[in-house]
């Protein structure tokens, strides 16, 4: 069984502390998210972080589990979606200005892996396209990669910053040329024409990306089980 602990991280860009469940003793880091407003023990819960137990068993890789503030910022209808893009925002930087450094200086490391399924493979997503130079490995699994329909026709350039669809079309290429991005879905995923559409982005600008399309199984954890460990697999094992 690998080591698996709970911790608390006091961010002071968002003035509350977040949860983190941290699994494995020593290894690469890779920060996973939960899907829309999970909480952050969902990658255990629902057995994603033990299909890859072989590499937190064996202190190839160490998994920081960590909370997202979905439900305060994309899913929060009580707040104009200005505010809805700021909150999200102040988390952003939180994970740059302050997580992952923390990351960085604790495990000796100028880049980590980041990972999530759903709407956590669309955060992973976004911090690896925004901050290439922090990530080292992207893992988005049935991800989103654009924002705007939590935004009630709202527009600003904080929203085109936070979709990757967008952002990445205007961007050069070269920044993620050091990257090793995985893009998987599948024939019956509701998220499968938003990642065709993303790696078609990728192809077109000659960023070297793998799309992975599996078929007949569904936007759900089977699917997510199924395909992390042969992805993990081929850049760790």
């Amino acid at each position: 069984m690998p080591q698996i602990t709970h911790t608390d991280y006091y961010s002071h860009i968002l003035g509350m502390s977040l949860q983190v469940e941290v699994t494995g003793h020593f290894g690469y880091p890779i920060i996973m998210f939960p899907t829309s407003q999970g909480s952050y023990t969902q990658n255990a819960d629902f057995h994603l972080n033990g299909s890859i137990s072989h590499f937190t068993d064996n202190g190839i890789l160490k998994l920081f589990n960590v909370q997202t503030i979905d439900k305060f910022s994309f899913y929060d209808k009580g707040i104009s979606p200005y505010e809805r893009i700021r909150n999200y925002e102040m988390y952003v930087q939180f994970l740059v200005q302050e997580f992952i450094p923390y990351i960085q200086r604790t495990h000796n490391t100028h880049r980590v892996a980041v990972a999530g399924a759903s709407f956590g493979g669309y955060h992973a997503a976004n911090i690896a396209f925004r901050f290439p130079d922090l990530v080292s490995h992207l893992f988005c699994l049935s991800g989103a990669f654009n924002i705007r329909n939590f935004m009630d026709g709202y527009q600003d350039q904080l929203i085109y910053f936070n979709c990757p669809d967008e952002f990445v079309k205007n961007d050069e290429a070269w920044k993620y040329k050091h990257m090793h991005i995985v893009l998987s879905t599948s024939d019956r995923d509701i998220c499968l024409e938003p990642t065709r559409k993303m790696a078609g982005i990728l192809t077109e600008k000659g960023i070297n990306h793998w799309y992975d399309e599996q078929k007949w199984i569904d936007h759900d954890w089977e699917l997510w089980r199924m395909v992390f460990p042969k992805f993990i697999g081929r850049f760790f094992g």
